[in-house]
C-alpha cells in the first residue's frame, strides 16, 4: 500500500543578530526520503532596471532557464566567472538575448563589464521547495512531511553555510524560527545611485 504524504504549510521566520526581519534571504528544504520529481518552472527571469539587477537575488530549480532582459534604455555587458556557470551576454535595448540553461546547482555571481557596480546572484538549487524571506522576513511553503534538510543563504550573511544547515522533521503545520549569530557583511549593493556617463552605450 502506497502512504500519500500529506501536504503542509510550513513558515520559517528568519532574524538579524539585532532581532531584525531578515528580507529576500533564500531558504531552501531538501526532502531527506524519496518525493515525486518536480520540474523546474518553464522559465525564469533577471532583469537589468535601472543600472541594477532585477531581482539582486533570484532562486531556481536546477535545470531551469533563465533570461536576462534589458529594460534599460542601455546597453549592458553581462558576465559571470563563477563555477556554477560561467557566460557572458551582451544586451542592447529591445533585442532579446537566449535563456540560458543553468543545469550546476551552486550561487552564480553576475556583474556587467560596463557599470561595474552592478551586482547579482543566482542560487541553483537541486529542491522545489525553496522561497525567499519577505519585508517580515518570513518565507512560507506548502510541502509533503517528512524529513529535510533546511538551508539559509543570503550574500550579507557572514555565518558559515554549515551552521545554517538544521534538520526538520515536518509533520502537520510548522513554524520555524532562526536568528543570526553574526552581524551582516556590508551592502555592496547600496551604490547604486550612479549618474549616466560616457560608459552608458546606447
Amino acid at each position: 500500500i502506497w502512504r500519500v504524504a500529506l501536504a503542509v504549510e510550513v513558515q520559517v521566520e528568519l532574524r538579524t543578530v539585532d532581532d531584525k526581519a531578515m528580507p529576500n534571504a533564500v531558504v531552501y528544504l531538501t526532502a531527506k526520503q524519496s518525493l515525486p520529481s518536480s520540474a523546474p518552472q518553464a522559465i525564469a527571469i533577471m532583469d537589468q532596471i535601472n543600472r541594477q539587477f532585477s531581482p539582486h537575488v533570484l532562486a531556481v530549480q536546477k535545470d531551469t532557464q533563465v533570461r536576462f532582459p534589458n529594460s534599460d534604455s542601455i546597453k549592458h555587458h553581462v558576465y559571470s566567472f563563477s563555477a556554477a556557470k560561467r557566460f557572458e551576454l551582451q544586451l542592447y535595448k529591445g533585442l532579446d538575448a537566449n535563456p540560458l540553461l543553468f543545469n550546476t546547482t551552486g550561487v552564480v555571481e553576475l556583474g556587467c563589464n560596463i557599470h561595474d557596480w552592478m551586482l547579482g546572484y543566482v542560487i541553483v538549487l537541486d529542491t522545489p521547495y525553496f522561497a525567499k524571506t519577505d519585508v517580515a522576513g518570513k518565507a512560507s511553503f506548502t510541502l509533503p512531511e517528512g524529513e529535510y534538510r533546511l538551508n539559509i543563504w543570503h550574500p550579507r550573511i557572514a555565518q558559515s553555510p554549515q551552521s545554517l544547515e538544521h534538520d526538520v522533521s515536518i509533520s502537520g503545520d510548522n513554524s520555524l524560527s532562526y536568528h543570526l549569530d553574526k552581524p551582516l557583511l556590508a551592502d555592496l549593493n547600496q551604490y547604486e545611485a550612479v549618474p549616466a556617463d560616457v560608459n552608458d552605450y546606447e
